[in-house]
């Protein structure tokens, strides 16, 4: 403060209160006073200022010169600005009406006097209150008010009383708001005195200085950083994730809160200057919020995987959700940059975001992997693949807005049937995407039916099929997938999984449901051996084959046991009954009749695991299953 105390206020950027030079005064906004003031009011008005200016001198060796007027005696803060007001007047009616007056070198003395007090008073208030004037305090106050602050705070009371100051904030306003619109009311107050009184350079230096260095901390809190290009080509994936989810948080407290109640603190101290509270503004913000924004735009350069672009569209979310904010704090020309910035970042991340989509697509094409799955199961493609898109859904509103700016060229006509046709407005906005998943899916779908072909065994192609499209459409039934592509989707690749696996019984198991007579007739013990013997080589021959095979979901496992149990079991149980007594002379029974129809339902029980078993020691004592029997196939 002793700097201060030291500052000439005879500089080139304040006003010169001399006789000689009246045209000071050109900028000072007319009096209405100056047609009633007389030189006796101008004597009083010269003395009761002298007294009270004179006492706040900040240069007098008193303890005035430590202690804060405003901190000290707000009746007194309120009379120091009045007498201000007043002096201001008397000025100006001496130097209309006696310019060479020796009153008006008394009076340049005392607003020199006064001004130094209020410059350090508004330092020491700005230095001192930054609790009460951290963002949610600002935030919570009105950003203009109708009348004058200024004007309330030189009201006619003469009794002054914070809580009068505050009765039209309410009861309900808690005490942080209530001290903070206490410092915003002194602020303005003396911000609009220096003003009217030509020293508002000096005012709006101090309120930059130090309202810039609470930002910059703030930021700097928060884990912003001066960002450059350089420093992310050498960066790690995962230092890199986590500074995006670190500048999520942030950006949302930074413009939300640090900005906007920056942008309402400074709009209600220079209430009174529209292009003041915009310099101090933009001194203040303009290159704290462009740097800001420089992160999601460095990290939308760097080429990423389609399996990275989550935290691309999470950034683009937290801007998208913050536009409305950045569009109300940044709105005028000086601040434009900033805006233009975010915008810019936006649609650099939306083309980040659009190729990774696009490289995705053609990695699911071009996969070229020519092992085959063992027993069946779930390729891995399939499992990337679904785990991608459903993550994807998540982003229905970011991948909407990229779709808009970048769609997709093909002829999407085939997949129109398959999605549910757009009724409300919304479901037509979202049609385009809904469109735009069933193309992925079906672009897995044809991938998946070449990776089939390389099968040599019909059977194991089909329940390979079966597998994996139970999983995507079990993905799409349990995530948001179901809501884009609509029950009509799901019933149709059902009916095709049914399909699959109805092809699958057939080619793997049809030997065994032809090894028994068709129509029922009347055998002769050796044809029933005959019988017999066909019977359980075709069995054995197609269980040793299935157990290998594999069915990880178990609904789809259940519904494939019950199926060929039901078709099985009921009709060699019928022929077991009928035919196994004729065979009751023949010796060596249980080689011959090997298997009988509960040992079945266990054996059919144990299929689907991937448990590989060998025909030499597959039969040599079958095994009970209380969780098939529960199933309740087929009847005892």
């Amino acid at each position: 403060m002793a700097k201060m105390a030291k500052f000439s206020f005879f500089s080139s950027s304040s006003p010169k209160y001399t006789p000689s030079s009246p045209s000071s005064f050109t900028s000072f906004p007319a009096s209405p006073l100056n047609q009633t003031f007389t030189q006796s009011m101008v004597e009083e008005t010269m003395e009761k200022a002298e007294s009270v200016i004179r006492k706040w001198d900040p240069n007098a060796p008193s303890f005035t010169k430590i202690v804060s007027l405003f901190n000290h005696s707000r009746r007194e803060a309120k009379e120091f600005i009045r007498c201000v007001r007043d002096l201001r007047r008397a000025m100006h009616f001496l130097v209309s009406e006696d310019s060479q007056s020796p009153k008006l070198a008394l009076a340049q003395t005392l607003m020199q006097i006064a001004m130094a007090r209020l410059e350090k008073e508004f330092s020491q208030i700005l230095s001192s209150n930054r609790d009460k004037l951290d963002p949610e305090s600002v935030s919570g106050q009105s950003s203009t008010s109708s009348n004058s602050e200024f004007e309330d705070f030189m009201g006619s009371d003469d009794d002054y009383d914070s809580d009068n100051e505050l009765r039209k904030a309410g009861e309900s306003i808690t005490k942080v708001e209530k001290a903070a619109a206490v410092v915003m009311s002194d602020l303005k107050a003396i911000a609009e005195s220096m003003i009217s009184c030509g020293y508002g350079k000096e005012c709006v230096k101090i309120y930059k200085r130090i309202r810039k260095s609470i930002v910059d901390e703030g930021l700097s809190l928060l884990g912003i950083e001066i960002y450059k290009g350089s420093r992310f080509h050498r960066m790690d994936w995962v230092t890199l994730e986590h500074m995006i989810k670190n500048w999520i948080k942030a950006a949302k407290i930074g413009i939300a809160t640090l900005f906007r109640g920056e942008k309402l603190l400074c709009d209600h101290v220079f209430s009174a200057s529209n292009s003041t509270r915009e310099s101090c503004f933009y001194e203040i913000a303009n290159e704290a919020a462009t740097n800001l924004f420089k992160f999601p735009e460095f990290v939308a350069k760097e080429k990423k995987s389609h399996d990275r672009i989550f935290p691309l569209m999470d950034l683009q979310a937290a801007i998208s959700d913050l536009w409305q904010d950045i569009e109300m704090i940044f709105h005028f020309d000086g601040v434009a940059g900033v805006k233009s910035q975010a915008l810019t970042t936006l649609q650099k991340l939306k083309v980040s975001i659009h190729n990774a989509l696009t490289e995705f697509e053609s990695t699911i094409q071009k996969d070229s992997t020519k092992a085959l799955t063992p027993g069946g199961g779930i390729h891995k493609l399939t499992r990337s693949t679904m785990s991608f898109i459903s993550s994807l859904s998540k982003y229905s509103c970011v991948f909407s807005e990229i779709l808009a700016d970048h769609p997709i060229p093909r002829d999407t006509r085939l997949l129109e049937s398959y999605v549910r046709t757009p009724i409300s407005e919304d479901e037509q906005h979202n049609h385009a995407l809904s469109v735009h998943f069933a193309w992925l899916i079906l672009v897995l779908l044809c991938k998946l039916d070449t990776k089939a072909e390389h099968y040599k065994d019909v059977s194991l192609s089909y329940l390979f099929l079966a597998n994996n499209l139970q999983l995507i459409t079990e993905t799409v039934r349990s995530t948001q997938l179901r809501d884009l592509l609509g029950d009509d989707w799901l019933t149709n690749h059902e009916d095709k999984l049914s399909a699959y696996a109805g092809n699958y019984e057939i080619a793997a198991w049809s030997n065994v449901f032809m090894s028994l007579p068709e129509e029922p007739t009347d055998l002769s013990p050796e044809e029933a051996k005959i019988y017999f013997r066909k019977f359980h080589t075709a069995f054995e021959e197609a269980y040793v084959k299935q157990s290998s095979r594999v069915v990880p979901d178990a609904k789809l496992r259940d519904e494939l046991k019950v199926s060929i149990a039901k078709k099985l079991v009921p009709e060699y149980r019928e022929f077991y009954r009928k035919y196994l007594p004729m065979l009751g002379q023949e010796r060596n029974t249980e080689i011959l009749v090997r298997f009988k129809p509960d040992n079945l339902e266990n054996y059919i029980s144990d299929l689907f695991h991937g448990t590989p078993i060998h025909a030499s020691s597959s039969f040599s004592s079958s095994s009970s299953s209380s969780s098939w029997k529960s199933l309740g196939c087929v009847s005892g």
